[in-house]
């Protein structure tokens, strides 16, 4: 499965962005998918994880009560809804799939394809 991530950009804070991972090549909805970020200087870290079926979903502390990570495996696409944006959580965003797990995992280790990265910034 081939991953291509879309719709970062600008926003100031107390904002929303909508993220979207748009896959192709394997069947997307047998595998579990991860959103994670990176801020300049810092290590990639998880922020919210979906299984396959989408019942099940799991964040990171940081994102718990603002964002919502959902799929539509009837379009390949999995979203990372982002509301209340604070300038902390400006970042290159990810997404990656998990070909063997559920998605508890929150390493990016334990993800094994990974999209090219969008831009999230949030201004003050």
């Amino acid at each position: 499965v081939q991953l291509q991530a879309s719709g970062g950009g600008l926003v100031q804070a107390g904002g929303s962005l909508r993220l979207s991972c748009a896959a192709s090549g394997r069947t997307f909805s047998r595998y579990a998918m991860g959103w994670f970020r990176q801020a300049p200087g810092k290590e990639r870290e998880f922020v919210a994880a979906i299984s396959w079926s989408g019942g099940t979903t799991y964040y990171a502390d940081s994102a718990k009560g603002r964002f919502t990570i959902s799929r539509d495996n009837a379009k390949n696409t999995g979203y990372l809804q982002m509301n209340s944006l604070k300038p902390e959580d400006t970042a290159v965003y990810y997404c990656a799939v998990d070909l063997y797990g559920s998605g508890r995992g929150k390493s990016p280790n334990e993800y094994h394809i990974w999209g090219q990265g969008t831009q999230v910034t949030v201004s003050s």
